[in-house]
């Protein structure tokens, strides 16, 4: 096919790799060492390539021919050949893990540079050209956080805006919003973005031993809105898992009788809105969008009613029938809550205070605090993205991978979240990834661009290829085959030509 002139630039992609290191496997397909690739389109051609994450993990394992740095599904011991005492030590110092850099799930821009990231407190510089691995970056040097997430929000100074967990100050558990501005000068260029980081507000956890696991988060114009779910990591587990001889990830627990707390803060005055608001228990790993109507926040998110979607993707249940074999046990389902900020104080106990035109509910209780309740947008789309230049502000779009109850996404898909029309991309045993949007130059409508998405062959004698969309038409326009074995991955990003600093350092 042909594609349009306009598309000068790098598709980057993250994800898990490398499985195996010697003798040694992981147990989790999201454990797998981090595997770059990039599309580079110049001139009407693409050019493709790929590489490790050469990670102080990377290095260590590939040296020992073992694993033996430990990551979330997988727990890695010392050497048995070493003495006692040196196996006494390393089992005291795991109490608050040293975690991996292993940075294998999203891409960051920070001003002109790019880290890869995952969720842990490291992230790793990255040249987006080369793919070399440049400096570590650890952000519990800047900010008091021992994990952070792999989405971060831009704003349009150009600032980082993004969210971890501080688990480490005297059991004061809390999350903390987080603000890096883009580097400052030529001569502070060395890091220095990290050394101006802005802690924004912090939020304490509602349990002080049992903070939620979250993915994402949401920004308005005026708003940061952070979900608290009852999907929960247990501390007292995760410093003993290691003595225990078990992994991270089982410290994770849903507590499906508990509620789910939404949290929205000012980002002028950077405090919490003090009312109470939440709805019925729910795992969410995915935010859409959100954005301010007439007193209202609406955000629409990703949910699940279990957390069957992360047990799913143990290497052991990875086998050659797994699309057959593996159902979920909950469909993700698009939601969409309507959240009154400004309502009559006065209001009848048991009313509905949502006054926009939706079926999403927000009651007054008895105790004040709000319960909401969802509208359903669509069932069955995952790994969400949209035209960012709407992002925080009303929009029609959503890309996404379209994944029925299996995990495996089959199709792409564009939905209309105004209409609920959807339009699909799809062709027998292809497993597409994460669709990114790119607008073309002279965009007037939200979906004047086109969408990229990396295609993998459930055969694997099939080659696999870059897929261009049209994405008013989800007409195809041109497939670039890549003549090597491509990995499924999770995320990452287009850099436009213009965003590309072509200096060597």
């Amino acid at each position: 096919g042909q594609l349009p002139t306009w598309l000068q630039g790098i598709l980057l992609r993250n994800g898990p790799g490398i499985h195996t290191i010697g003798d040694t496997k992981y147990n989790h397909w999201f454990d797998g060492l981090a595997l770059l690739h990039s599309f580079t389109f110049k001139n009407g051609e693409v050019y493709y390539r790929s590489k490790y994450l050469r990670s102080d993990t990377y290095n260590c394992n590939i040296e020992a021919n073992r694993i033996v740095v430990s990551e979330f599904g997988t727990m890695a011991y010392p050497d048995p050949c070493k003495n006692i005492f040196a196996k006494a030590f390393s089992y005291l110092s795991h109490t608050i893990p040293e975690f991996t850099d292993n940075c294998l799930i999203n891409i960051m821009r920070t001003g002109d540079d790019f880290y890869a990231t995952s969720e842990t407190n490291f992230i790793r510089k990255i040249n987006p050209q080369t793919l070399e691995t440049l400096e570590k970056v650890d952000y519990s040097k800047y900010v008091a956080v021992n994990m952070a997430t792999s989405h971060p929000h831009y704003d349009s100074a150009g600032n980082v805006l993004n969210m971890g967990t501080s688990i480490v100050d005297k059991g004061k558990t809390k999350y903390i919003l987080f603000k890096i501005p883009p580097s400052v000068s030529e001569k502070e260029k060395k890091n220095s973005c990290f050394k101006n980081v802005e802690v924004m507000c912090s939020i304490p956890s509602r349990s002080l031993l049992h903070p939620s696991y979250y993915h994402s988060f949401g920004i308005t114009e005026n708003y940061i809105v952070f979900i608290e779910q009852p999907f929960k990591l247990d501390i007292v587990k995760m410093a003993t898992a290691y003595i225990r001889g078990v992994n991270w990830a089982s410290c994770l627990a849903y507590h499906k009788e508990e509620k789910t707390w939404f949290h929205f803060v000012d980002k002028k005055t950077k405090k919490e809105v003090s009312t109470k608001f939440y709805t019925d228990a729910m795992v969410l790993f995915h935010h859409i969008n959100a954005y301010e109507e007439d007193g209202h926040i609406i955000f629409d998110i990703i949910a699940y009613t279990d957390n069957s979607l992360y047990d799913m993707f143990y290497l052991k249940n990875l086998t050659k029938d797994f699309e057959e074999k593996n159902k979920l046990t909950s469909i993700p389902t698009c939601k969409r809550f309507v959240v009154p900020l400004q309502y009559d104080k006065d209001a009848e106990v048991g009313s509905n205070l949502v006054t926009l035109p939706s079926t999403a509910s927000a009651v007054k209780e008895k105790d004040g605090s709000i319960y909401c309740q969802p509208e359903i947008l669509c069932e069955g789309i995952e790994l969400p993205r949209i035209n960012y230049n709407y992002n925080g502000k009303k929009y029609k779009y959503v890309f996404a991978t379209e994944v029925q109850w299996s995990p495996i996404p089959t199709k792409i898909a564009k939905f209309n979240v105004q209409t609920k029309e959807m339009l699909r991309w799809g062709e027998d045993r292809c497993w597409p990834s994460e669709p990114i949007f790119v607008p073309s130059p002279d965009a007037r409508e939200e979906d004047d661009g086109i969408v990229l998405t990396c295609v993998v062959m459930a055969d694997p004698k099939e080659a696999p290829f870059l897929l261009v969309l049209d994405a008013k038409t989800f007409k195809e326009l041109g497939r670039a085959i890549v003549d090597v074995e491509m990995h499924l991955d999770l995320h990452g990003t287009f850099i436009p030509e213009k965003d590309l600093k072509f200096d060597t350092e």
